[in-house]
C-alpha cells in the first residue's frame, strides 16, 4: 500500500490541524485532499516554509497573549456595582447586560469588545461571576456586584367595571374611569 506525505492546509476531522504533515493513502491525498485544496505535497521547501510560518505565527501569538494579559488585570481590577430598580423579590426590571459591562469597563479606561463578555442578561440581584474571554488562552472572571437602588412594590391589579387599569398612570386611571360603558 502506497503512502503520500502531505502538508494539511486546513483542519480536517481525525487527519490533524492545518501545518500538520501527516501520511496518507496516495490515492486519497492525489485524488481528494490535493484538489480540493485541503493539503500540499510535502516536499522539503514546503515543510520548512510551513515550520517558518508557524514559529512566527506563535510569536505573534505569544505577543498579542500578553498584551492582553495585561488588559485582563486591568479589567478585574475594575469594580463593578451596578445599582438598579428591582423587586422586593430581587429580580430587577430591566437587566445588566454585556453592553453595560463593556461601557462601564470603558469608563474606567479598558476598552473591551462587548461580545467577549460571555454572559447572558443579567435579571437578579447579587453578586455574580463574568467570564471576559479575551483570547482562547486569557479567560478570566469578572465579578459584577448588582444591588437594589429602589425597591418597588408592584401595584396590585385593579378590575374597576370590566377595565384592567394595571400599568395606567393616574391620569389614564381616571380617563379609563370616566368611559362610559357601551351596549
Amino acid at each position: 500500500m502506497a503512502t503520500l506525505e502531505i502538508i494539511l492546509t486546513e483542519d480536517i476531522g481525525k487527519l490533524g490541524t492545518a501545518g500538520d504533515v501527516v501520511r496518507v493513502r496516495a490515492g486519497y491525498g492525489r485524488n481528494y485532499l490535493i484538489p480540493q485544496g485541503m493539503a500540499l505535497l510535502a516536499t522539503a521547501g514546503r515543510v520548512n516554509e510551513m515550520e517558518h510560518k508557524r514559529r512566527v505565527i506563535e510569536e505573534r501569538n505569544s505577543k498579542a497573549v500578553s498584551g492582553l494579559q495585561d488588559i485582563a488585570r486591568r479589567a478585574t481590577a475594575v469594580e463593578l456595582s451596578f445599582e438598579v430598580q428591582a423587586s422586593s423579590e430581587g429580580k430587577l426590571f430591566g437587566s445588566v447586560t454585556n453592553s453595560d459591562i463593556a461601557a462601564r469597563l470603558a469608563e474606567n479606561g479598558v476598552e473591551v469588545d462587548r461580545r467577549k463578555i460571555a454572559t447572558d442578561p443579567i435579571k437578579q440581584v447579587g453578586q455574580h461571576e463574568v467570564p471576559l474571554r479575551l483570547h482562547r488562552e486569557v479567560i478570566v472572571a469578572l465579578k459584577v456586584a448588582v444591588v437594589s437602588g429602589e425597591v418597588v412594590d408592584e401595584e396590585p391589579v385593579e378590575e374597576e367595571e370590566g377595565y384592567s387599569t394595571a400599568g395606567m398612570d393616574d391620569g389614564s386611571r381616571e380617563a379609563a374611569r370616566e368611559i362610559p360603558e357601551s351596549d
